[in-house]
C-alpha cells in the first residue's frame, strides 16, 4: 500500500528557513552592539583628559600696529551761537496823554526775522521804535541845539540811511540834522514829535517882535536923518542962538536910533534862538541802537493790543560767536588760539574758529531764592568764547552746536601707539614691546609725547628701532585655539583685558 506526502501549509516556514532567519537576527544584534561600543568610547573620557579639557585657553598677546600720522587731542563739548550784542527792548511812549496806558499797536516783524537798518521794531500807541546804527545806548531825548557824542552818533546813523545832515558840525543838532531826522520819520510814514509844543506860538511872537523892532529902528533912523539936515541948515545961516537946541535934538535922535538898533538885534537873536529850538526831536524811547546790521529779532513777548509794559522784544546784532561752559577738568586743556570745528546737527553747517578766551573763574550755579525763583546764571562751569574765522551763517543764531576743540597736536606726522602699549618700569623708563613675525618679542624704550583719544605719540630712545606697522603688545586676551605659535603677531585685534606691558 503506497503512502502520500503531505505539502506544508502555505505561510508556515520549514526548518531551514527558520534557521536562516535566526542567523540574520544574531548578526544584526552584533552590529548594533559594535556601534554602541564605538559611540560610548567617544563620549567617555578619562579623568586626566577631563581635567585637561577643563583648563582655560592659553593666554594670547593682543597687539596693534604702530601708526605714522598726526595725532590730535580734542575736547568735544557743546556751545550756543550768540551775537556779540543782545538787548531787550521794552516799548515805551514819550509824552503819553491822559491816563490811558500805552499799548502795542503794530508788530511789523516776527520772531526770527532779520532787522534792517532804519526798520521799525514795534509801534506803541501809534509811535515807532526805530533801529539805528550805533553803540552808545539812547539815554536822553535829543532836541535841536543839543550837542554831544550821542548827537554825533545820530548824525552818522542818518547819513548811513541817505539823509544828509547838511552843514551841521559833528555833534551839534542843527538845521541840517533837523531836516535829516524829519526825512527819516516821513519816509517811515510818521510825523516827528516837536521839540517844543509851543513852537508855533513862540515863533509867531518872535517874528512879530522883530517886525516891530525893525519899524522902530527905521523910524528912529528917519528922525535922525531929518535932525541932521536941520542942523546943517541952521549952521549955514549963522543963527548962533539956535545952535544949543539943535545940537541937543541931534543927540537925542541919535540916541533913539542907537536904542532902536539894539532892540532890533535883541529881537533877531530871540527869533534865531526860537527857530533853533523849534523843529523835530528824537525821544529816547523811539530809537534802539544796534552795533551791526542785519540784526535779528530773537523773541517777541506780547501782541497787538497788549499793554506796552507787558511787551518786550529781544534783539541781537553784531558778529556771531559761540559760548561754551566747560567743567574744570576740561578748562585746564583749553587756551586762547586753539583751533575749533563748529558743527550744527540741525542744518549740517560746519565752520572753523578759534578759542578767544577762557574764563579764570567759574560761573556760579543758579540758587533758589526765598520766593522760589532762581537767581544766578543757568549755565555753570568756565565760560569759553569762540570766534569763527569767517562770519557764521545767520541760520545758526541761537542754535546749540557741537564743538571739537584741538587741545593738543603733534603738528606733523609722528609714531603713534595706543596708550595701553606703554609700560613703565621701576627704573622710570617707558617701553613698548614689539612682536616679530616669528613670535619673538623685544622691548623698545620710547619717550611719550602728545596724547589724545586713547593714543600717544612716541619717539624711540637711543638705539631703539620702531617703525610704522610694527605690532606692539597692548594687552592680554584668551584664545580657544590654545598656544598657537606666533599668536598675537600682526593682525591680532587691538585692545585687551589688562594694561600695557609684556604679559
Amino acid at each position: 500500500m503506497s503512502q502520500e506526502r503531505t505539502a506544508p501549509a502555505a505561510g508556515v516556514p520549514n526548518g531551514a528557513a527558520r534557521r536562516r532567519r535566526w542567523a540574520l537576527a544574531i548578526a544584526g544584534a552584533a552590529v548594533v552592539v559594535s556601534v554602541g561600543g564605538v559611540l560610548a568610547a567617544g563620549t567617555i573620557k578619562s579623568p586626566a583628559q577631563a581635567a585637561a579639557d577643563a583648563r582655560p585657553p592659553k593666554a594670547q598677546a593682543l597687539t596693534s600696529p604702530v601708526e605714522h600720522r598726526v595725532l590730535i587731542s580734542s575736547v568735544i563739548t557743546r556751545g550756543q551761537v550768540k551775537a556779540t550784542q543782545s538787548l531787550q527792548v521794552k516799548p515805551q511812549i514819550t509824552g503819553a496823554e491822559g491816563s490811558v496806558a500805552p499799548v502795542v499797536t503794530r508788530l511789523p516783524l516776527r520772531q526770527g526775522d532779520a532787522v534792517r537798518r532804519g526798520a521799525v521794531l514795534v509801534e506803541v500807541s501809534g509811535r515807532p521804535v526805530i533801529a539805528l546804527q550805533g553803540t552808545l545806548p539812547s539815554y536822553r531825548d535829543l532836541r535841536p541845539g543839543a550837542t554831544g557824542a550821542d548827537v554825533r552818533q545820530l548824525q552818522h546813523a542818518l547819513t548811513l540811511l541817505g539823509h544828509d545832515t547838511g552843514g551841521d558840525r559833528q555833534g551839534v543838532f542843527g538845521t541840517g540834522t533837523k531836516n535829516a531826522l524829519t526825512a527819516l520819520y516821513t519816509g517811515l510814514g510818521y510825523e516827528p514829535l516837536p521839540a517844543r509844543t509851543d513852537a508855533a506860538t513862540a515863533l509867531k511872537s518872535a517874528r512879530e517882535a522883530v517886525k516891530q523892532a525893525q519899524r522902530r529902528w527905521e523910524d528912529a533912523r528917519a528922525a535922525a536923518s531929518r535932525t541932521d539936515k536941520g542942523t546943517s541948515t541952521s549952521g549955514s545961516d549963522g543963527a548962533k542962538g539956535e545952535d544949543s537946541g539943535t545940537n541937543s535934538g541931534t543927540a537925542g535922535s541919535r540916541t533913539e536910533l542907537h536904542r532902536a538898533a539894539e532892540d532890533l538885534d535883541a529881537a533877531r537873536t530871540e527869533l534865531s534862538e526860537t527857530e533853533a529850538s523849534a523843529g523835530p526831536m528824537l525821544p529816547a524811547g523811539e530809537v534802539v541802537y544796534l552795533s551791526g546790521f542785519p540784526g535779528r529779532l530773537d523773541s517777541v513777548r506780547g501782541s497787538v493790543g497788549s499793554e506796552a509794559s507787558e511787551a518786550s522784544l529781544t534783539v541781537s546784532a553784531g558778529r556771531l560767536l559761540v559760548q561754551s561752559y566747560v567743567p574744570e577738568y576740561q578748562k585746564g586743556l583749553l587756551r586762547r588760539g586753539q583751533r575749533v570745528e563748529i558743527y550744527s546737527e540741525t542744518t549740517g553747517v560746519t565752520a572753523t574758529a578759534r578759542v578767544s578766551s577762557v574764563a579764570s573763574e567759574p560761573v556760579a550755579p543758579a540758587q533758589p531764592a526765598a520766593d522760589g525763583t532762581q537767581t544766578g546764571d543757568e549755565n555753570t562751569g568756565y565760560l569759553v568764547e569762540i570766534v569763527p574765522d569767517k562770519p557764521l551763517d545767520e541760520r545758526l543764531t541761537g542754535q546749540d552746536v557741537r564743538l571739537t576743540i584741538e587741545a593738543a597736536s603733534t603738528g606733523r606726522k609722528a609714531l603713534v601707539v595706543p596708550v595701553t602699549a606703554l609700560s613703565s618700569g621701576a627704573d622710570g623708563r617707558t617701553t613698548v614691546t614689539v612682536v616679530a613675525p616669528s613670535g619673538d618679542r623685544r622691548r623698545v624704550e620710547v619717550r611719550p609725547g602728545t596724547a589724545g583719544d586713547g593714543f600717544v605719540a612716541v619717539t624711540p630712545v637711543g638705539d631703539g628701532r620702531l617703525t610704522a606697522g610694527d605690532p606692539v603688545v597692548t594687552g592680554v586676551g584668551r584664545s580657544a585655539a590654545g598656544d598657537v605659535p606666533g599668536a598675537g603677531a600682526a593682525g591680532a585685534t587691538t585692545g585687551g583685558d589688562g594694561g600695557g606691558g609684556t604679559p
